[in-house]
């Protein structure tokens, strides 16, 4: 890349996590996306560590989307600091006050939690980020809608629809030599229920491209169908079919395909419910933009009534006393944490009940221990036997597959590559395929290495 446009990542190198790339055009510099490391220990601990650029420098954050890989570290950069503004398209917008809030919150409980029960090797255990940390970034975001430009010093940033989630974006940033880059953030799929498709790829010099699945195809599943399955056998046996979801776009998505699946007739009018409460604000959220929905405005509202909210944790612990057939949807979509956990304490050693691993499953997740062959895990301290029914399919996914990945990437003019947020093994193989299919140059990133360029002696 040309010595006026440097990017250095400063996460999701080597790994699907922790997305930050310090770009530098002439004096100015702008951070893409703030995100937490999540996953094994090790990783997680990295959240600790101190920003290894002045956040006082920068000019300005865009994000490519809410996720908290991609934006839960914006407490702490605002804590060390950072006073500019953090641009976002303005459903990401309405998303990030409700998970970075509930993200702070969590911290604080946890926290609590280690001093409680003398978890912690520390006297007083902290949280990483409190949930005032997380209010006062939102003071700092202005809306970048699709299509729009801003400015921050020498360079231009423009958002253009990723799929992949509500108000998901891949920023193309422009230096006013003329040097040019495209951040793809997270690419949605090309057939999504929920989500258009990403736009095709505007030309930039470079593509910053995530690989999460660049070494493999999703199964060629009709995840509806498998789902309808799945209800079925569990409402035969009369047990509960636990969905672990994410609070944002999956739980929407299901809560979309069950009602369609109920009024085609295809699966009983079982009782359903959303144990979730941030899964349902975010539900607000959508409902707020249905324009950037695939579903109407009136099949979306028609949908997420079917199935019952539970907000406090009083109605969440009353279904346990409920017998099936029913389908509970709760976070969190890897097993990491909240209430699908006590779910699982409860049915989870039930053969009659089912466990719906609905996509991707993390490194160092307890979905991960299940889809490897796990038959245990470890909950609130407690060993807890899994004997219930085990369906996992990738079709929900929200991130493109390899086919999709490619086709995106091509539907563009020739660039140089640089590959990053997939683990080593996928985006080694995703390399392979462009270098040999394509004949572009294209590196695996690496941390704080400049892409395009040998490790510099120093920082910028």
């Amino acid at each position: 890349m040309p010595d006026s446009l440097r990017v250095f990542p400063l996460g999701a190198a080597g790994t699907v996590t922790g997305s930050r790339f310090l770009v530098q055009g002439g004096r100015s510099y702008v951070l893409v996306d703030c995100g937490l490391f999540q996953g094994l220990k090790h990783l997680r601990l990295r959240n600790w560590q101190p920003f290894p650029f002045p956040p006082d420098r920068l000019r300005a954050v865009v994000l490519t989307h809410a996720h908290l890989d991609h934006s839960g570290w914006l407490p702490i950069l605002v804590r060390e600091g950072y006073r500019g503004p953090i641009f976002a398209t303005p459903a990401t917008m309405d998303l990030l006050p409700i998970l970075l809030s509930d993200a702070g919150r969590l911290q604080e409980e946890d926290a609590r939690y280690a001093a409680r029960k003398g978890f912690s090797r520390h006297a007083d255990p902290r949280p990483l980020f409190t949930e005032r940390d997380a209010e006062a970034v939102i003071p700092l975001l202005e809306p970048l809608p699709f299509g729009g430009s801003a400015s921050a010093g020498s360079l231009t940033f423009t958002p253009h629809r990723a799929g992949h989630i509500l108000g998901a974006a891949s920023i193309h940033m422009a230096h006013r030599g003329g040097a040019s880059v495209l951040f793809s953030g997270d690419l949605g799929r090309s057939e999504d229920p929920l989500l258009p498709p990403p736009a095709p790829r505007v030309t930039a010099d470079r593509v910053v491209m995530e690989c999460t699945y660049g070494d493999r195809d999703h199964a060629a599943l009709d995840g509806a169908k498998v789902l309808a399955d799945a209800v079925r056998r569990t409402a035969a046996r009369g047990g509960v079919l636990m969905v672990p979801t994410f609070a944002l776009g999956r739980a929407q998505t299901l809560a979309l395909l069950l009602y369609r699946l109920v009024k085609a007739g295809e699966i009983p009018s079982l009782p359903m419910y959303l144990d979730s409460p941030m899964a349902i604000r975010v539900s607000g959220v959508h409902q707020a933009h249905t324009g950037e929905l695939l579903a109407s405005s009136s099949e979306m509202d028609r949908a997420l009534a079917r199935v019952e909210p539970i907000s406090s944790v009083e109605e969440s612990r009353a279904l346990y006393q409920r017998h099936g057939p029913m389908v509970v949807l709760a976070g969190a979509g890897m097993l990491t944490g909240g209430r699908i956990l006590h779910h699982l304490k409860v049915w989870g050693g039930d053969p009659k009940s089912t466990l719906f691993l609905a996509g991707f499953q993390a490194e160092g997740t307890r979905g991960r221990d299940l889809v490897r062959g796990e038959r245990s895990l470890r909950i609130h301290g407690e060993t807890v036997p899994i004997r219930c029914e085990l369906v996992r399919v990738d079709a929900f996914s929200g991130h493109a597959d390899r086919t999709e990945l490619m086709n995106w990437l091509t539907s563009g003019p020739p660039a140089a590559v640089s590959l990053v947020h997939g683990e080593p093994g996928a985006a080694e193989a995703f390399r392979r395929q462009i270098a040999v299919q394509l004949g572009w140059d294209v590196e695996v990133a690496e941390e704080r290495r400049p892409l395009g360029e040998p490790f510099p002696k120093g920082w910028p």
